[in-house]
């Protein structure tokens, strides 16, 4: 058992998985942070996790055995109902239809927070209720914070004020949630001056800016924090298993040991190992639900005539270069036009903006809408200075999760929804955990598996122990573990950073399967693309982690997918030929995991060239013939198109040397209609779409701009490339 006490010994670091552009800067700000907040001294060298492989936990599965407990859903409240059943002595069993939070835990605002707006609420409302649960999140904030100081820690968020008379009023809400924290507090909030405002978040609108106050909360790497969940359950004897669909529910009748009643009660899941095919029964004294938007459908599994009680809500993030924020702090907006709030964080190197909340379907895929990043995007220019033009071109990642509000089964208003998370337990003894947040994730599960214990008689588990449980990578961690793989392995600081804060204690297990890079330095640690910190031995990590697909790799054992699209797609050849060589995909394989990876990235913000086909030529006559003298200054051979032997032509001509693939991929960049040319249309296309911020980076336009006829360089953003 790995446990912390109430004294926090553990350390903080930022769980950072990526960055462009000050990577090294916010790194060694996150770390100085977290430092002030959780103070450590380097522990003795870390063992290697040993885990058995995915296919022995299925084989676990099929071997008939019956379980204490078997959880459906992978997501933060199932790993964590796993772990904390796990560390009771109970045995138990975990099933995920996709991957370890594929769902609505990875597509989180990123913060850990005790929840400014519910104090508000529960002050302005004497709800008891409301401020219990402020108690609870803010309790479970500084938990989480120490039991992963890799992938967590704190995040100084401000608060602008345009209204002088509005000082006071968030002044001493926020004064009030550092005084409700106590001792979980992370640090006293505080007022700054406008000046200093300007000075700390330079990109604030300056016209009528009154002032600001600066609080604090948390941060971290959900995805990856997910993950450590599911490893940490396996490290404390779970079987859990991603990519295991249940079919349908087992029931069988009990009698009561109580007063020798039967009764009809779930016993277990027929499943499906979705990679494989492969069906089998898998039995449990009890199962939970925790399956997140799809609460009801597992509920309608054990009882097609109950009512739903999850009303899903829709909430899209957008993901925009490092410089549109501070390295180290937020921002939130407490009033949108529609009255809804913004966060604008700094995240893994970039800067993530949201979160919407509208009414949806429930969908396996949510994509998010273009209005909803449209409405972002226009709330982030009524904060910024009127001089950083906030385009559309810069988004280089978005994404919409489902957030499972739920009404109460037990309340008597049947329309009301529940402020936090309920359980149900069924007729039938199906355990239900729905809604709450994932800051409180920990607690969801010990109050879930105390019901499971007294549902299912399990009268030898022990307390809940998850209350200071470290998780995986976090037991022997040290701010300074960086320099150790720097010095042990010959990796570049930047890679180096990433590593120890993404895996913790287990950074030089990863560091030793780095390949040689070919060079004087790094010597080892080759990188999946250019500008983020990934390296191939991550792959390798990521298979351990029971990563099988390739979007698992570039979206949750990774964070690509997350930060920038283009990147992830440059990334998915190298990643599918490592694991196709290690998991014995075939040709075939290898060619359907490419395109199943990148049609995720569709969902993900990634605009497809048929879009930008379709969006309008808006250029005058003027820009139109300009653009066009430089088109034709390209084509060489005068017949109307581009080709690969024309670019390469225009481009010796300014001694730049490119390979074939290159030259491929630069005109694919604008080869709208995919015949390997970039015809007259097309590059009107692109001007224009560049013209009006719709795209904000492009090769072929800053090769343009450099070789071409007009004098006028087109402007372009070099922001990594939007989507």
């Amino acid at each position: 058992m790995y446990r912390i006490g109430s004294v926090v010994t553990g350390t903080a670091a930022i769980g950072l998985t990526a960055a462009v552009v000050g990577w090294k800067v916010k790194k060694e700000i996150r770390l100085d942070a977290r430092e002030d907040v959780l103070p450590t001294e380097k522990t003795q060298s870390a063992k290697l996790l040993s885990l058995p492989s995915r296919e022995d936990q299925v084989k676990k599965l099929q071997s008939g055995q019956q379980y204490d407990v078997l959880v459906i859903g992978g997501g933060a409240t199932g790993t964590g109902v796993a772990l904390d059943a796990a560390s009771r002595g109970l045995s138990i069993a975990l099933v995920e239809r996709d991957d370890f939070s594929s769902g609505t835990s990875s597509r989180s605002t990123k913060l850990i927070h005790g929840g400014v707006r519910y104090l508000q609420k529960a002050i302005m409302k004497f709800d008891r209720e409301q401020y219990k649960m402020v108690k609870e999140a803010l309790h479970e904030r500084r938990n989480l914070l120490a039991i992963a100081p890799h992938l967590a820690g704190p995040l100084e968020i401000m608060l602008p004020v345009y209204r002088w008379w509005l000082i006071p009023y968030y002044w001493a809400g926020l004064k009030m949630y550092d005084i409700v924290s106590g001792s979980q507090r992370i640090k006293w909030s505080y007022f700054v001056s406008k000046a200093k405002a300007l000075e700390q978040f330079p990109h604030l609108k300056k016209d009528k800016l009154a002032g600001a106050i600066v609080y604090y909360d948390g941060q971290h790497d959900d995805a990856r924090m997910n993950v450590a969940l599911a490893l940490t359950a396996a490290r404390e004897g779970a079987i859990v298993a991603n990519h295991i669909e249940v079919i349908s529910l087992l029931k069988e009748q009990r009698t009561s040991s109580e007063d020798g009643s039967t009764k009809q009660v779930v016993c277990g899941a027929r499943m499906r190992d979705t990679l494989t095919g492969k069906e089998w029964e898998t039995r449990a004294r009890v199962v939970v639900n925790a399956t997140g938007p799809f609460t009801d459908h597992i509920r309608l599994m054990d009882n097609p005539g109950v009512d739903k009680i999850c009303q899903p809500s829709a909430g899209v993030h957008i993901v925009l270069p490092s410089y549109y924020s501070p390295k180290s702090m937020g921002l939130l907006d407490p009033a949108t036009s529609d009255g809804r709030v913004i966060f604008f964080l700094p995240w893994e190197g970039a800067t993530v903006a949201g979160t919407t909340d509208a009414p949806t379907e429930i969908t396996a895929d949510p994509h998010p809408q273009e209005a909803d990043i449209q409405f972002i995007l226009q709330e982030i220019r009524d904060y910024l200075s009127p001089q950083i033009l906030v385009r559309r071109g810069d988004v280089l990642a978005a994404w919409s999760g489902i957030r499972p509000l739920v009404r109460n089964p037990n309340s008597k208003d049947t329309q009301s929804i529940a402020r936090n998370h309920i359980i149900e337990v069924s007729d039938n003894n199906l355990v239900t955990i729905a809604g709450g947040k994932w800051t409180t994730y920990r607690s969801m599960a010990e109050e879930t598996v105390d019901t499971v214990v007294r549902v299912g008689n399990l009268d030898h588990a022990t307390k809940c122990r998850t209350d200071g449980l470290l998780l995986v990578g976090g037991d022997e961690f040290y701010p300074s573990l960086f320099i150790t793989l720097i010095q042990d392995y010959g990796l570049d600081e930047e890679v180096a950073k990433h590593l120890a804060c993404t895996y913790g204690d287990q950074s030089p297990f990863v560091a030793s399967m780095a390949v040689m890079t070919g060079r004087r330095w790094p010597v080892v640690g080759r990188r999946l693309v250019q500008d983020y910190p990934y390296i191939e031995a991550e792959v390798l990590q990521g298979l351990k982690e029971y990563a099988r697909t390739a979007t698992d790799m570039i979206a949750r054992r990774t964070r690509l997918a997350f930060l920038n699209v283009q990147a992830a797609e440059d990334a998915i050849p190298k990643i599918v030929e490592i694991m196709g060589s290690h998991l014995q995909w075939t040709k075939a394989e290898k060619k359907a995991q490419a395109e199943s990876a990148k049609q995720f990235l569709q969902g993900m913000g990634h605009k497809a060239q048929q879009e930008l086909y379709e969006l309008p030529i808006n250029l005058s006559y003027t820009e139109a013939q300009s653009y066009l003298k430089t088109f034709k200054a390209f084509d060489k051979d005068g017949d109307g198109h581009i080709s690969k032997k024309d670019l390469r032509k225009a481009l010796e001509e300014i001694g730049e040397q490119v390979s074939e693939v290159q030259l491929r991929d630069l005109i694919a960049e604008v080869d709208v209609n995919q015949n390997s040319t970039i015809e007259e249309e097309e590059f009107l296309i692109l001007m224009s779409a560049l013209k009006s911020g719709a795209v904000a980076n492009n090769r072929m336009a800053l090769i343009m701009a450099k070789v071409g006829d007009h004098k006028k360089r087109i402007e372009v953003d070099r922001s990594g490339g939007g989507v």
